[in-house]
């Protein structure tokens, strides 16, 4: 009878390793699977937690609406009715427009005094335009002081069919600095820019109307002597008080020294922001913020921006157009903030820029002889 081969030594190792490997990945597999399922149900309570946090809570209710107000603000408003429905949706757009009305409709008292603006004494003597960097909770941007106002013209496309760019304004014209200035239609968010909302008034003439006979606009601009002028008029009213440069915006946030809004609760969201101020000497304020930038800078709120013009000394402020066309140029056609547009500075109808001598400026209307309805804004 045959002797039975026993295993060598070395196999039974090589046996008994092989097990205990497949016993190791084994239990490696149920570790993972057994972490990944503890992840899942975390992630899923904290979802749990957050939606009722939301949705049954007052502090959810402000974070829920704060969402959707900034959401409007965007290319994306269709979004904000999965965060408070399309009824809510159309509720608090409406009321926001009831209310912007509302704040242009207050007469404006305040007088500026020049009187230092024409002294010669270099020791009181200011730079005709001062930049300075404001931040606060969520946003970074700037503020730029144009201490002679009446140095301020507003800038109008080159060319008919396109919107210009604002670096592009700047440079093309001399200018020492320009800001984005008053909306335009955007179909999708995709508009040329050439085809501004409501009126254009450059160097006391019309260049543009895009309002019926007789109705008022809310606006944004500056008188022959350098005033600020905001709030709600008719082209006739705006005749009467010597309007010399104006765009249409709203709203009108500081009135009479007073600002109009009452809370971060109506501040409309979070979003880059353009505004225009001017303080009692005459000085026009620019306040310019980034936004849509995790890291850098969120937005502001228009309560923010109005509290940055307040402290700043501003007796009369507005918004401009902000969002995606937010800019701050200087001279050179150098951008000085971050605009938030992934396809980079956008092209605009309109911007307010300051020159050395605005009487050596020649800016043509480049919307003359066309009507409103037959300028296409989305035509490329």
């Amino acid at each position: 009878m045959p002797t039975p081969t026993l295993p060598s030594r070395s196999s039974v190792k090589r046996g008994t390793g092989a097990k205990k490997r497949t016993s190791v990945k084994k239990r490696r597999k149920r570790g993972f699977f057994f972490l990944f399922s503890r992840f899942l149900i975390t992630m899923m309570l904290i979802g749990t937690a957050a939606l009722i946090w939301l949705f049954f809570t007052p502090s959810g209710n402000n974070m829920r609406y704060l969402m959707a107000d900034t959401l409007i603000t965007t290319q994306h408003r269709h979004w904000a009715k999965y965060i408070i429905g399309q009824a809510e949706l159309d509720k608090r757009v409406a009321a926001y427009q009831a209310r912007f009305e509302q704040m242009g409709t207050e007469k404006d008292t305040h007088t500026i005094d020049l009187s230092n603006t024409d002294k010669e004494d270099t020791q009181v003597e200011k730079p005709l335009i001062e930049i300075e960097e404001v931040s606060g909770n969520g946003y970074h941007g700037y503020v730029m002081t144009v201490n002679d106002p009446t140095k301020i013209r507003l800038g109008v496309p080159a060319k008919r069919g396109k919107g210009e760019k604002v670096s592009s304004m700047v440079e093309r014209t001399g200018a020492l600095a320009g800001v984005n200035g008053g909306g335009f239609a955007d179909p999708n968010w995709k508009g040329n820019g050439f085809k501004p909302i409501g009126v254009v008034i450059s160097q006391g003439k019309l260049y543009y109307n895009g309002i019926s006979s007789g109705a008022a606009t809310q606006i944004v601009g500056l008188d022959k002597q350098g005033k600020m002028i905001a709030g709600k008029y008719t082209l006739e009213e705006l005749d009467k008080l010597g309007i010399q440069e104006a765009v249409t915006f709203q709203p009108r946030i500081i009135v009479n020294g007073k600002g109009q809004i009452r809370s971060q609760k109506e501040g409309w969201g979070i979003a880059p922001r353009t505004a225009m101020g001017q303080r009692e000497d005459g000085a026009i304020l620019f306040v310019v913020i980034d936004g849509r930038q995790p890291g850098y800078s969120i937005g502001a709120s228009l309560y923010d921006v109005q509290q940055i013009m307040l402290e700043h000394g501003a007796v009369i402020a507005a918004n401009l157009d902000g969002g995606s066309s937010t800019v701050l140029v200087k001279e050179g056609g150098d951008i000085v903030n971050k605009p938030s547009s992934e396809y980079g500075e956008r092209y605009l109808p309109t911007a307010f820029l300051v020159f050395d001598d605005p009487s050596k400026v020649n800016i043509p209307n480049i919307w003359e002889g066309l009507r409103p309805q037959d300028i296409d804004p989305g035509k490329k």
